[in-house]
């Protein structure tokens, strides 16, 4: 059994956007007020330099980075990016440690996009208001996603990826999904279903996200070392609220590509038809609808979930668990019990069922069909990010939402980076040389130090620029210039920068 690489992790997030009392409004640049209202960004550049989001982990396809939007990006001081993308306000989680932190920083989103929204309201006109969902659909037949990114080995044959994951992803929705009232993209008419992504699946594998999405993306642009890692990018997930909802969707699809990477997932869980059962198992509120394994056997989403848990929990017991791995493990495992034995015992923490058990509390009392349109702004309603109107948030206030994490723990999320990976590095250096970053992206800052040259201090290990590593360093600069030279100097390029060396990092 070899060794897997850490799972280091994030989440990025398109908030869907409105305006009330503005007909017509242009939703880019009603996202653009939201990115630059946000009183906690630190107006820095975003630098696509060696960015390559059109490049294909089969080895093929253009690999020219998107355009600069200048004011539209703007980096976090707890590490993050929030800018617009497409039509839709982002939030870029920092690079988390561990699915318990990824769950952490995902929600400290939701602080940093509800703060926004507020600030930017105020230069709206009378009348207008303006609304941010953390969801994944409009109702008018456009989704936007929830993706999430994995460290993985470059030498995991990204065929064996596509293999083995494919099952995995179809089924999880069970555990993964938001839920949503009704059908979308042509499938057939539901009153209700699991997930809000899964009608818009056309694909087994392909690099687009926007169009014909494939359940297994193959966009390779690691934001590391090329040589040692990719980052798996996936687009299948729901935009989550429950907290322990998102640490089992992190914590699970984190187990079991470590699993593989250490050869100790067995042979692979095939489907016969994997795009189709991902709406199949979406519109099976009640878990019993069966898909085909490639051979022609019959199977539950809950019976496939269950053997990549039973494989999980054997290289787990080989290799060892950490106390965040066996929390996850526990909890998916207890998740899929309880699915099992009756789907709404798990309102208190999965979206997808807490809304349900909600929706049909307003049906009973109003008596209203699921196609009344009273249902579908319910719906919308679950998960607005402001707590004064979110259906969610009114769960979590009256104690029927198991939470992981308090309101001041996301509170310092917003706020300060996390201290394991090289997100502290990025954080602290805005927080304490703001003035003097010039641009930032992922694996690298650049800073202005007045001189001819722009400098630029790559980072690329995830795993390096930690507070153990620079906490001491930072402190003790009294500026970016003295940061610079105490990470070794400065070696010159071409072009118009300046490499520092990354072995400080």
């Amino acid at each position: 059994m070899s060794l897997a690489v850490h799972k280091i992790l994030g989440t990025e997030t398109e908030f869907g956007i409105s305006v009330r009392g503005r007909p017509g409004y242009n939703p880019v640049t009603a996202a653009g007020l939201v990115v630059a209202a946000y009183a906690g960004a630190s107006r820095v550049r975003w630098s696509y330099d060696e960015e390559t989001p059109g490049r294909d982990a089969r080895g093929f396809g253009p690999s020219a980075g998107d355009p600069d939007t200048g004011m539209l990006n703007t980096v976090l001081t707890n590490g993050a990016r929030l800018y617009v993308d497409h039509a839709h306000p982002e939030y870029s989680t920092p690079e988390c440690y561990d699915p318990l932190e990824g769950a952490l920083y995902d929600k400290a989103g939701e602080v940093v996009l509800a703060r926004a929204a507020a600030a930017a309201e105020g230069v709206l006109g009378p009348g207008e208001q303006l609304r941010i969902h953390k969801n994944n659909s409009d109702g008018k037949g456009n989704s936007y996603g929830a993706h999430e990114n994995y460290l993985m080995a470059r030498a995991l044959p990204f065929g064996d990826i596509v293999a083995h994951l494919t099952a995995f992803l179809v089924t999880r929705q069970v555990f993964t999904g938001a839920g949503k009232v009704g059908s979308e993209n042509g499938r057939p008419a539901v009153p209700y279903q699991l997930s809000q992504r899964a009608d818009f699946f056309e694909e087994e594998v392909g690099l687009e996200t926007t169009v014909k999405r494939p359940i297994v993306n193959t966009r390779d642009e690691p934001h590391a070392d090329p040589g040692t890692y990719r980052r798996l990018h996936v687009i299948t997930g729901d935009a989550n609220l429950s907290e322990k909802q998102i640490l089992l969707k992190l914590g699970s699809a984190g187990l079991v590509l470590a699993a593989l990477e250490a050869g100790a997932l067995g042979p692979p869980l095939l489907l016969e038809d994997p795009v189709g059962a991902m709406w199949r198992v979406s519109h099976d509120p009640g878990l019993r609808r069966t898909v085909r394994r490639a051979g022609g056997k019959s199977i539950t989403a809950l019976e496939v979930q269950a053997e990549y848990l039973a494989r999980v929990s054997a290289y787990l017991g080989a290799a060892g668990a950490g106390p965040v791995e066996q929390q996850v493990r526990d909890l998916w495992e207890a998740t899929l019990s309880a699915l099992e034995a009756d789907p709404a015992s798990t309102a208190g923490y999965l979206d997808w069922a807490a809304k349900l058990q909600l929706l049909e509390s307003y049906r009973e009392r109003d008596r209203l069909p699921w196609s009344h349109p009273k249902m579908r702004l319910l719906d919308l309603q679950y998960h607005d990010v402001a707590p004064e109107r979110s259906l969610h948030h009114r769960l979590v206030a009256a104690g029927r939402m198991e939470r992981l994490f308090s309101d001041a723990d996301l509170e310092e999320a917003a706020a300060e980076p996390p201290e394991r990976t090289r997100a502290y590095f990025r954080g602290r250096c805005l927080a304490r040389f703001g003035a003097s970053v010039a641009a930032a992206n992922w694996d690298s800052l650049v800073f202005d130090l007045g001189e001819d040259a722009l400098r630029r201090v790559p980072m690329m290990d995830p795993l390096r620029g930690g507070r153990e590593r620079v906490a001491d360093l930072i402190d003790r600069c009294a500026s970016a210039a003295d940061l610079v030279r105490a990470l070794g100097g400065v070696n010159g390029r071409t072009g118009t920068e300046a490499t520092a060396p990354e072995r400080a990092l």
